[in-house]
């Protein structure tokens, strides 16, 4: 690797801050050949709207209509990137079912260019890293040679961005039920009574009302009914 290289890797591994990050970022991308740089990281939430953070060098005048008209749902890139983090490169192609967006590219020297993204479950980000130029197409080779420059970069930035999203609250595990517990349950999902389940179970109806209770209190409910729709939920019964 050349020693230039490096050095931005390396001054880019000590950052902590994502606007320092992107600066040097970008300068790296500059220096293999490439006058645009951008880090977008989006938060799917499961209400509300997509929050995205987008960090790019593209033109003011493309950046505002890319917004203003929600490129981004109709992006095919993003779209790629969302679903696959294997790379892209940008072609007409791609842009058939959107060409005006294509042309939009064209017309401010963006058109040849590639992406890749960065999925994170636990967190529950994704970010998408791209490099753009007007001057020439981007060979093979070439996406070959810096495509683990283009990854590490991404990575990083993307443990930054985390950072400045609000952490998704962890989903709490189901309480563990016993099997008597469990089967129990299942008697009264079938609508059987306490007594004819105790017959069943070969125990008394005071047990099974005791083992009801039980799971009442571990699911935090208030009724036998919410205990069985609880469980069934959890995956304790058969749907």
């Amino acid at each position: 690797m050349e020693r230039w290289k490096e050095s931005q890797l390396n001054q880019l591994l000590c950052t902590t801050d994502i606007d320092t990050a992107y600066r040097i970022s970008l300068s790296f991308a500059k220096n293999i050949g490439f006058k645009f740089f951008a880090f977008s990281t989006t938060c799917a939430a499961k209400t509300g709207p997509t929050n995205t953070v987008r960090l790019n060098n593209y033109p003011p005048d493309y950046n505002t209509e890319y917004e203003q008209k929600q490129h981004r749902d109709i992006d095919p890139v993003v779209a790629h990137c969302n679903q696959s983090m294997m790379p892209i490169l940008w072609s007409e192609e791609l842009f058939s079912k959107v060409s005006w967006l294509w042309d939009a590219l064209e017309y401010q020297g963006l058109q040849f260019g590639w992406s890749h993204s960065v999925h994170d479950e636990e967190s529950g980000l994704c970010s998408i890293l791209s490099l753009a130029r007007s001057h020439c197409p981007i060979t093979a080779l070439e996406l070959y040679e810096n495509l683990g420059f283009s990854i590490f970069m991404g990575r990083h930035l993307h443990r930054l961005m985390a950072k400045t999203f609000p952490r998704l609250a962890v989903k709490p595990s189901p309480p563990q039920l016993s099997q008597r517990e469990i089967d129990v349950l299942k008697l009264a999902a079938d609508g059987k009574t306490a007594g004819e389940s105790a017959v069943i179970l070969n125990v008394t109806p005071r047990t099974v009302n005791f083992h009801v209770q039980k799971v009442i209190e571990k699911f935090k409910v208030n009724n036998k009914l919410s205990a069985v729709i609880a469980a069934a939920k959890a995956g304790y019964l058969p749907g």
